[in-house]
């Protein structure tokens, strides 16, 4: 059997959770990427060559560098984001005795040859990953990998899969622990009501060769794995869950099979796998523009009609001015889902103005406009965020495919 946590679900998730998590297992993978992580990444990279990764990432790996000096231990992350060889680097000045792994390859900007695209990163596989550990790889640093993948490296290298079912069943494993706690009572409709929120503990599969594993969390840890919070999560994110496609494996989730088997320990089986796709998924993004926005806590009587006041005279300031896009919300005023109340009896509103343009002039008037409601407004403006506007970089999104043979994956040892 071999154990395999995760300790990080996005970029900004428990900095804490890792250590936490680490006496429980053989080995931790770490999720800093979503969808538009790496334009965020690019962005500082070309601010200053040296960064590209997630720095939180950097922080966390040296958090668990004492666990190596009291048993064997794995890290497999995609923190490495825009710069694996990068992070690599600096985690290997903390720790030179640690054999690390950097795989590159997945910024295919070059091959997609489209000028409008400021990122475009295909989705790799689990194979480099096992490649390194079985050379091994103390630490393995990737960029643009499908999330599972980081799960099933591990199992390969370990068991030496390569049976299409085992495969998929590897696939579920780490796409049912991607996402960190949300497999261990985040996002269920009873939040409230589950034990120790403030100790929530992170998941770990324990996996047998034959590919069947036990989902669970560490002892004396809050929140709750049974049936419910599995399923919900292996629904989460899947598409078709007949043939969900990952660059190793399609598998079919229809015939799984949950089974509570002890307090906090759900046994999983049935996925089915068929051959992997000929095409790997990319994601990229283009510079679109920059974005500035601004709230302000509105309490007392008529709040709706201040703040749609406060907008219409913001809007009047900035007239002479072009804006690809100006958006006004009263949260809690019928912004977010319909009202059930009276509106006459709300006496509290959260005003939130966000404006786009492809340049940053007009955004700094909207902030030199926002900030002075804050004392030349009406009454009843009770706090604010942003009233400056602090004005930033957006980007736009595109997906697409490309084929497989068209990316070079490289394990680079530092």
């Amino acid at each position: 059997m071999i154990t395999i946590g995760n300790g990080c679900g996005f970029w900004g998730d428990d900095l804490q959770a890792p250590a936490k998590l680490a006496p429980f297992v053989d080995v931790m993978t770490l999720d800093y990427l979503s969808e538009l992580s790496l334009s965020i990444l690019a962005n500082q990279q070309e601010k200053d060559p040296s960064l590209g990764y997630a720095k939180d990432c950097f922080e966390v790996i040296k958090s668990l560098l004492p666990f190596f000096k009291k048993k064997k231990f794995l890290i497999v992350t995609n923190g490495g984001g825009f710069n694996p060889l990068g992070l690599a680097k600096k985690i290997k000045a903390e720790a030179p005795d640690l054999k690390i792994a950097a795989i590159t390859g997945d910024d295919v900007r070059d091959t997609l040859k489209n000028k409008e695209l400021y990122t475009a990163n295909a989705y790799l596989g689990a194979y480099s990953i096992a490649e390194a550990i079985q050379n091994g790889a103390d630490i393995v640093i990737t960029g643009r990998v499908a999330d599972p993948s980081m799960t099933l490296g591990p199992l390969i290298a370990h068991y030496g899969w390569k049976d299409f079912d085992l495969l998929a069943q590897g696939t579920l494993a780490g796409h049912l622990i991607e996402c960190g706690a949300q497999v261990t009572g985040g996002l269920r409709e009873d939040w409230v009501d589950l034990p120790d929120l403030a100790n929530i503990g992170f998941p770990i599969v324990e996996v047998e060769s034959d590919g069947s594993f036990v989902l669970t969390k560490p002892e004396q840890t809050g929140g709750i794995v049974d049936k419910t919070s599995v399923a919900l999560q292996m629904v989460y994110e899947i598409g078709d869950p007949s043939k969900y496609l990952s660059p190793d494996v399609t598998a079919d989730f229809t015939q799984v099979d949950l089974e509570e088997v002890g307090r906090n320990r759900v046994a999983v089986t049935g996925a089915k796998g068929s051959a992997p796709p000929k095409t790997l998924k990319v994601v990229g993004t283009s510079k679109a523009g920059y974005e500035a926005k601004g709230t302000l806590a509105l309490y007392g009587g008529n709040v709706r009609q201040k703040g749609e006041k406060i907008a219409e005279v913001l809007l009047e300031r900035l007239k002479h001015f072009s804006f690809d896009k100006v958006d006004v919300s009263l949260v809690g005023y019928g912004a977010v889902g319909p009202l059930k109340e009276n509106p006459r009896y709300l006496r509290e509103t959260l005003l939130r103005v966000a404006a786009r343009c492809q340049t940053k002039e007009p955004l700094e008037a909207f902030a030199r406009s926002f900030a002075p409601f804050v004392t030349g407004g009406p009454n009843g403006v009770t706090g604010y965020v942003n009233p400056r506007g602090e004005i930033r970089p957006i980007f736009g999104f595109w997906s697409g495919t490309i084929d497989r043979n068209q990316v070079k994956e490289e394990v680079i040892w530092i």
